[in-house]
């Protein structure tokens, strides 16, 4: 395991879960994740990549949602868990994320390589 996935892995038990409105794909927009991330995910084809952009979607959000939530990036959790990034449909945590890790992964975000997802 490199130090960035242990890095990802100690922040993604760091932000809080919360249930999402059914059917609601809000955040599944086109994200930038780190190559890291990115690695975990199935390979998409460049047209599936070109379609979903065309459609300002993400290539893993299938007709059931995301087909990659258990692996999907940290911006992807971080969605709803800060008022940087709210839920337009007003759900949230309990307890919104601690701002000492949400720094930390604004942090992770400056120094690792990105590409779109």
């Amino acid at each position: 395991m490199t130090p960035n996935d242990q890095k990802i892995r100690f922040l993604r038990k760091r932000i809080p879960a919360f249930e999402c409105a059914p059917g609601c794909h809000d955040c599944c927009g086109p994200v930038k994740a780190s190559s890291d991330e990115m690695a975990r995910l199935p390979v998409k084809t460049e047209a599936e990549h070109a379609a979903a952009l065309a459609e300002l979607s993400c290539p893993h959000l299938g007709k059931n949602g995301c087909q990659v939530y258990a692996e999907r990036p940290l911006i992807c959790r971080l969605f709803g868990t800060t008022p940087r990034l709210a839920c337009p449909n007003g759900k949230r945590p309990e307890t919104m994320i601690d701002p000492v890790v949400e720094q930390q992964i604004y942090d992770y975000f400056k120094t690792a390589r990105h590409v779109l997802v």
